[in-house]
C-alpha cells in the first residue's frame, strides 16, 4: 500500500491529537483511504514537554522549514497558528506544489486571497476544515454537500468560550467576570481572552464561511463585529423573561444589495434549534434555496474533535495523492464576480433595548416620539419596578429597523435629561 508521508508542524493540544488519531486509526485510514499516511516529520520549538503521546524521537525536529523542504514529506500539516512563521511556511509548501492541511483560521482570514491564490497558481490544495467549528464538517458542507444550491443565510455559534461563558450567566445568574475567571481557571478561556470574547475569533470563521458560501475573499474589514465583554446579567434575565436566549452570533445573510456579515451578541427565540446549544459546543445552521434549513452541531474545539478535522483533511489528500491525483476542489469555488459587501448601518434589524428612565409622566413618549421620528415602531415593552437613583429599568422591544435609523434615534435618546445611564442595545433575529 502507498505510502503518503505527513510533515507536522506544531505539536501543541491540536498536534499531539493528531498524532493519537493517527496512531489510534492507522489501519481503519489506510483500508478506507487506499493509502497509509505516515509522520515523517514533527516540528515544535518545545521537544521535551509530554504531550501524552508516544512518538520515536527520531523524527523530532526544531528545524519546520527542513520538514517542509524534505522530498520524503508529501503533505504538510500546519498546526502553528499565528500569521508569522505559520504563513512563511505554508506560503513555501504551496510554491513547493505540496497539500497543506491547517487549523489557522486567523491567518486564512487575514491571508486567504493570497494563500488561496498560489494554491489555485501551483494547483496544490489547501484544506482547513478544522479552521472553523472543530470538529464539525461546515466546510465540507458548504463545498460538497450543499454545492447545489445558493447559499441564503448562514448563522452560526462559533466559539465555546463565548458560550459557556452565557450558559453559565443564564443559569446560574453569575456576572460577567466572575464567570470568566472560571472559564479561565477550567481551560476553557486564555488567560488572555481578547481574541474570544471581543468576538475576533468569530469573526475569523464568518469570514471563512462567507468566503465559501459565495466564492470570493471576503475581507476582515467589510465584518461588522461585537462580542460579550462585560454583558450584564439584566440582559440574560430580561432576554429570558421575553422568550429568548442571548448566544454570540456570526450572521451571513445574502440579499439583492449584496452580502452582510456580521458577529454580534443576539437575543434568540427560545424554543429555536439555534438557541439550544449550550456551553462549550458550536453549531451552524446553513439555508439553501433547494435544501432549506441545515444544522451542524458538535465539540468546536478541543484536542480530539479538531484533530478528527484535520486528520479528515489528510484522508482526502492521500486518497487523492494515492490516485495520482494533484489538486482538489477549487480552494474558494468560483461562483462569478464578486457580490457586494452590505455596511452594518445598511442592515434591518429588531431590537432590544434597556433604558434608564426617570420615573416621571412622559418620560417614555419622549423616547418613543424619537423613535417614531425615525421610522421606528415599538413591538412591546416592559417595565421593572426597581429603582436605581430615580431612574427605572424599561425594557423596549422594536419592529424592524435599518442600522443608521436606529443608530441616529439612540443618539438622540441618550442626549434626553429623563435618560440616568447610556441605553443598551443588542439585536434580535427571529430566523424569519
Amino acid at each position: 500500500m502507498k505510502e503518503i508521508g505527513v510533515g507536522l508542524l506544531g505539536f501543541g493540544t491540536v498536534g499531539a491529537g493528531v498524532v493519537e488519531g493517527l496512531q489510534r486509526n492507522a489501519d481503519l485510514l489506510a483500508r478506507r483511504v487506499g493509502a497509509k499516511p505516515v509522520l515523517r516529520w514533527i516540528a515544535d520549538l518545545d521537544l521535551d514537554r509530554d504531550r501524552g503521546v508516544k512518538v520515536d524521537k527520531a523524527i523530532l525536529t526544531r528545524d519546520a522549514r527542513a520538514v517542509v523542504e524534505d522530498p520524503r514529506v508529501d503533505v504538510i500539516v500546519e498546526l502553528i497558528g499565528g500569521v508569522g512563521i505559520a504563513r512563511d511556511l505554508v506560503t513555501r509548501a504551496l510554491e513547493l506544489g505540496k497539500p497543506v492541511v491547517t487549523a489557522n483560521k486567523k491567518m486564512l482570514a487575514e491571508f486567504g486571497a493570497e494563500l488561496f491564490g498560489l494554491a489555485a497558481q501551483k494547483d496544490a490544495t489547501l484544506a482547513f476544515e478544522a479552521s472553523v467549528a472543530g470538529g464539525i464538517p461546515i466546510i465540507k458542507a458548504l463545498r460538497e454537500g450543499l454545492v447545489a444550491n445558493h447559499i441564503e443565510e448562514v448563522y452560526g455559534i462559533l466559539n465555546g468560550t463565548c458560550n459557556y461563558i452565557l450558559t453559565r450567566m443564564e443559569q446560574e445568574g453569575l456576572p460577567f467576570d466572575e464567570v470568566l475567571k472560571a472559564a479561565q481557571a477550567a481551560g476553557y478561556a486564555e488567560a488572555e481572552p481578547s481574541l474570544d470574547i471581543d468576538g475576533l475569533d468569530t469573526a475569523h470563521k464568518a469570514a471563512l464561511l462567507a468566503s465559501l458560501a459565495y466564492g470570493f475573499a471576503v475581507p476582515m474589514k467589510a465584518l461588522h463585529v461585537e462580542g460579550i465583554r462585560g454583558l450584564a446579567t439584566d440582559e440574560i434575565r430580561n432576554a429570558a423573561e421575553l422568550g429568548y436566549r442571548i448566544k454570540l452570533l456570526a450572521l451571513i445573510k445574502h440579499s439583492e444589495a449584496g452580502v452582510s456579515v456580521r458577529v454580534q451578541p443576539t437575543l434568540l427565540p427560545r424554543e429555536h434549534m439555534l438557541a439550544s446549544v449550550d456551553s462549550v459546543f458550536n453549531a451552524v445552521l446553513v439555508r439553501g434555496d433547494i435544501s432549506g434549513d441545515t444544522l451542524y452541531y458538535g465539540r468546536g474545539a478541543g484536542r480530539l474533535p479538531t484533530a478528527s478535522a484535520v486528520i479528515a483533511d489528510i484522508a482526502d489528500v492521500a486518497s487523492r495523492l494515492a490516485r495520482g491525483e494533484k489538486g482538489g476542489l477549487p480552494v474558494l469555488p468560483p461562483s462569478g464576480a464578486a457580490l457586494a459587501l452590505v455596511p452594518v448601518q445598511e442592515v434591518a434589524s429588531r431590537y432590544y433595548l434597556r433604558l434608564a428612565l426617570m420615573d416621571q409622566p412622559g418620560a417614555l413618549a419622549r423616547v418613543a416620539t424619537i423613535l417614531g421620528r425615525h421610522g421606528i415602531s415599538i413591538a412591546s415593552m416592559m417595565q421593572k419596578e426597581v429603582r436605581r437613583g430615580g431612574h427605572v429599568p424599561v425594557i423596549v422591544l422594536t419592529h424592524r429597523a435599518v442600522e443608521k435609523s436606529f443608530s441616529a434615534a439612540l443618539e438622540e435618546i441618550d442626549r434626553l435629561d429623563v435618560i440616568g445611564a447610556p441605553t443598551v442595545r443588542l439585536r434580535i433575529e427571529d430566523f424569519d
